[in-house]
């Protein structure tokens, strides 16, 4: 399973989203993500990938592909 995919998965079992909806390209703004879950996003990301994230990083702005990223190029500086 790719990190996109555990990220997916993350978001998914947080937020009520459209399968239609996800994709690379996806903003957390586009997927109507809330504040609070961002933050929840933040913590199962910590808790399920190893890799803290702040709140503050997951930006309405960003895509999972970039949030994806993000983690990888963490989960690679601490190795």
């Amino acid at each position: 399973m790719t990190t996109y995919d555990r990220l997916v998965a993350v978001i998914v079992g947080l937020h009520d989203i459209p399968t239609a909806l996800i994709r690379p390209d996806a903003t957390l703004g586009a997927l109507d993500v809330d504040s609070l879950t961002t933050v929840e996003i933040s913590i199962r990301i910590a808790r399920d990938l190893g890799v803290t994230v702040g709140d503050d990083e997951l930006e309405p702005g960003r895509t999972l592909a970039e949030i994806a990223e993000l983690v990888d190029s963490r989960r690679t500086t601490t190795v």
